[in-house]
């Protein structure tokens, strides 16, 4: 476990490389603070000196005879040691506070940008709380523990260097009996700490499962409200809640112990550091105002070994957390970009023998061969599990052909710089998602510099722009949180003006017309000779009336394409398509 914190450790210092300069000053300050504030008990064994030794003391020895004057000297001193204090503390605080700042944000910054390039099948894997967890409580964690974590480790180390080196030149003959508990006290803080990491991590995976479980019943509440489930997410809510507090409850148990036993340590050394001392004074041995001194640090020499528990707390709960975000940097990238660009996209498309599996076993594309010349309108149809939205995905390169090729201008996708191949393609997806902000914001999300004017255009063509007129602020109206306030037919408008918008010359309609009514398809069908002018479109859809006037029409089914031609040719043939149109147009109940 130590090695796991070690290596945690380095990946820190790794990213704090460019802010050297400023740790080396936050790491100085803390230092001279920590000395400075252990200077008053050294003081005050100089003063008893003085008033004891007079003309004898440490401050006669540098000429100075009077006593008074060796007083104003102490009183100089201490005035200094206090200011100067006061200095590094404001110094360390504010150097240690804006280094937490600095590196949560490159921390989140650089965890959120590297999780964009992964693939889909990342996510699909893994829950958004956990991922939100991580890049919010984790990274939160590492900032509390550079806020004060790291000044109070230094704090402790450099209070044992300095008091135990002052111990052994002022009474080497029992300085040593005083650091006796110490190599015992550090035993066992290892033994809780090796003890306490297992715990803590799990503390962190426990605070990632409730994160996830309160993200995705937010994100559900009308589906929750509507089944009347409140009760059972309350009680699963409760469940994981009460799974954290029992994690939490196992590390404190552990971690509250460790105070207590080391007090006993403490008191040893304290009585050991009173008793002898006390007898070397008699024997004349040692100074009263060293042992005056010695009786008085004893305890800051040792009783900061109380505080190791919550010190190494505070560190095992950053290490864990580095863990969990550096686990999610190191995670490798699947789908590396190409560096070939395209300079002018005609639009021609060409798949080429593509085969494809989500789980290495089950095949949901087999051998599919298919082209499509520039600005030609296709359909593709087909049941749902056909592989219809897997041959999308694999254009857009959110998955990795695994046999065959796909080809843009007769250059491999694989070939393409992402940002290239993604740009020339527009979108819209059955799946839409909607960002929270205003309908202008949403529409013009591929395309920032878009005036009002053009995305005024694009809605227009997407038969969004008389809905939107009809908002409380038209285009400025606020959306909602996935754009819950707009109804499924406007924010599929919405999407399409969206992908409309970003002009892109290969226009990708996945189910794009399944969440508007009738009237609304067929409005946007008369658009459809705008939308898909100098542009090829690909229309994937259940609707056969979407896709009834493509140019070509491929049907899939279990992954194959099985039939492919006109709709009056495909009507023709009395297979699957036929079947098909028959159900949808109510002539027949069944295929």
């Amino acid at each position: 476990m130590a090695i796991r914190s070690t290596h945690s450790l380095l990946h820190l210092f790794h990213y704090a490389k460019p802010y050297r300069i400023q740790i080396v000053g936050a790491i100085a300050c803390s230092i001279f603070n920590t000395l400075l504030d252990l200077a008053p008990p050294y003081l005050i064994g100089v003063a008893v000196d003085v008033v004891v030794e007079r003309e004898n003391s440490l401050i006669a020895r540098f000429g100075i005879q009077n006593v008074v004057n060796q007083l104003m000297v102490l009183s100089l001193l201490t005035i200094a040691t206090w200011g100067l204090e006061s200095l590094t503390q404001y110094l360390y605080d504010r150097l240690w506070r804006n280094l937490a700042q600095t590196m949560q944000h490159e921390f989140r910054v650089d965890a959120y940008s590297h999780l964009q390039e992964l693939e889909l099948s990342f996510f699909e894997d893994r829950s958004t709380g956990i991922l939100l967890s991580v890049l919010n409580d984790d990274i939160n964690q590492l900032e509390q523990f550079l806020n004060t974590g790291a000044h109070n480790i230094l704090w402790f180390f450099t209070t044992i260097i300095a008091i135990g080196t002052s111990f052994i030149l002022l009474a080497p003959g029992i300085s040593w009996l005083a650091m006796l508990p110490i190599p015992f006290i550090l035993w066992g803080t290892i033994a809780f700490q090796n003890r306490l990491a297992v715990r803590y991590d799990a503390v962190r995976d426990q605070a990632g499962l409730i994160s996830d479980r309160l993200a995705n019943n937010l994100s559900g509440i009308a589906t929750v409200k509507s089944f009347t489930a409140e009760a059972y997410e309350r009680d699963r809510v409760r469940q994981e809640s009460d799974a954290y507090r029992r994690s939490n409850r196992r590390a404190i148990a552990l971690s509250s112990a460790f105070v207590p036993l080391i007090r006993f340590l403490v008191l040893a050394g304290f009585v050991t550091t009173l008793y002898l001392g006390g007898i070397a004074v008699i024997n004349e041995h040692l100074s009263i105002g060293t042992y005056g001194f010695m009786v008085f640090i004893v305890q800051s020499l040792l009783w900061p070994f109380t505080e190791l528990s919550e010190i190494m707390d505070s560190y095992q709960r950053a290490m864990a957390s580095i863990r969990r975000v550096m686990g999610l940097l190191e995670t490798p990238i699947a789908i590396r970009t190409g560096a070939q660009t395209i300079k002018q996209v005609r639009g021609e498309v060409t798949i080429d023998r593509v085969s494809f599996t989500y789980d290495g076993i089950t095949p949901v594309l087999k051998n599919i061969s298919l082209h499509i010349p520039a600005g030609a309108n296709v359909g593709i149809v087909g049941v749902t599990g056909s592989g219809k939205s897997t041959l999308a995905k694999l254009l857009l390169r959110f998955y990795e052909v695994q046999t065959g090729n796909i080809l843009i201008n007769r250059m491999e996708i694989r070939s393409l710089q992402l940002q290239e191949l993604r740009r020339c393609i527009g979108w819209v997806s059955q799946d839409l998602f909607l960002f929270q902000g205003t309908v202008a914001e949403n529409i013009a999300y591929g395309r920032i510099d878009a005036t009002p004017a053009q995305i005024m255009q694009a809605a227009k063509l997407a038969e969004a722009h008389e809905f939107i007129d009809r908002l409380p602020q038209d285009y400025d109206t606020i959306v909602g949180e996935r754009g819950q306030k707009l109804s499924g037919g406007q924010r599929q408008r919405i999407a399409i003006a969206r992908a409309l918008l970003k002009d892109p010359p290969i226009l990708i309609l996945d189910e794009a017309t399944s969440a508007v009514d009738n009237e609304t398809e067929a409005a946007i069908q008369k658009s459809l000779a705008a939308i898909t002018k100098n542009r090829t479109t690909i229309a994937i859809a259940h609707r056969l009336s979407t896709i009834r006037h493509c140019d070509r029409i491929y049907v899939m089914a279990q992954g194959e394409i099985v039939e492919q031609g006109q709709h009056d040719q495909l009507l023709a043939m009395q297979g699957i398509y036929a079947g098909l149109w028959q159900v949808q147009a109510g002539l027949q109940t069944g295929v």
